[in-house]
């Protein structure tokens, strides 16, 4: 079994819900240490979390709702925005509650330590990483990269083509791939759009000739920025009447490597706004040292180094 996931991605794990059968088993993962999940059910005024085990309940205390709680570092919300929602812990033993019911003795945050250690400490620039979209900012997305430990991915490195918001782009609970951009004081950034292919990748799924859908993303003097996908854009001349975020049909009148350029008429346009859905990834393996976006024989370059 893989500890260090993103929160979620373990809870319905086979190895992990027979853990949940019986105390004996639990007291198992007590002895081995495993770092488990279950759904964090409620939140008390003290603001210590009650965990639904299955067979018992297991209970968070506040101090151990996460890494920085204790100090002051980290806000109580941390451990409040859980409830409804599966958390990373390890057993730090078993007690009795009021009523006489065995409870378990949990910790969130000796399993992010845990994380921390055996993973996140060991990432470099560059690698690429699985994670979960925790919440949604103007300014960018948080991500979850494993045990509940989150990095920050700015809004312009979500992808090439240019968005308002990143809620354009993800749902919170979205499964998804990132490249580790920095790592500053213990701080991780992360970056995306070098996984979704080059321009010329992203050009091959089209031909001149085509009617294809779009997104209005920005108006200029000289004409309209259209979004073919996430890493590509055409520019469109400009017709009377559309608006920025507006969905598009597009005539695509030639598609030319050697500027990077898609040349677009506007059939029609329409106010719809579509759920987002997982991003298609040009990219498998687990680490790269630069990504050049410009197709080869384009005087611009456009490249993302990792160092």
């Amino acid at each position: 079994m893989t500890d260090f996931l993103p929160e979620g991605c373990l809870i319905d794990n086979q190895e992990n819900s027979m853990y949940m059968e019986s105390i004996t088993a639990l007291s198992e993962a007590y002895r081995e240490q495993r770092i488990l999940e279950a759904r964090a059910t409620v939140c008390d005024s003290a603001h210590n979390l009650t965990v639904d085990l299955g067979c018992i309940k297991g209970v968070i205390p506040r101090k151990e709702g996460a890494i920085g709680i204790k100090e002051g570092r980290v806000r109580d919300i941390a451990v409040i925005s859980r409830v409804n929602r599966p958390v990373s812990f390890v057993i730090t033993g078993f007690d009795r509650d009021e009523s006489g019911a065995t409870v378990a003795m949990l910790s969130r945050e000796a399993a992010q330590r845990r994380c921390m250690e055996g993973f996140v400490n060991t990432l470099s620039v560059g690698d690429v990483v699985n994670a979960k979209i925790t919440h949604l900012e103007t300014f960018g997305a948080f991500a979850d990269i494993g045990c509940g430990i989150v990095a920050l991915m700015p809004i312009d490195a979500i992808s090439v083509s240019r968005i308002e918001h990143p809620a354009e782009r993800f749902t919170v609970g979205m499964d998804i791939r990132a490249v580790i951009k920095s790592i500053e004081n213990g701080r991780i950034s992360l970056s995306h759009k070098e996984l979704l292919g080059t321009w010329q990748e992203n050009a091959d799924n089209f031909s001149a000739g085509e009617t294809v859908a779009g997104v209005i993303r920005s108006i200029e003097s000289y004409g309209a920025f259209v979004e073919l996908a996430p890493n590509l854009a055409g520019l469109a001349e400009i017709k009377d009447g559309i608006k920025v975020g507006q969905q598009a049909s597009v005539y695509i009148k030639s598609i030319i490597p050697q500027k990077m350029k898609v040349k677009l008429i506007i059939v029609e346009t329409f106010d719809y706004k579509y759920s987002p859905t997982r991003p298609r990834y040009y990219y498998d393996s687990d680490h790269m040292d630069e990504f050049l976006y410009s197709p080869p024989e384009c005087e611009k370059r456009i490249q993302s180094t990792f160092i």
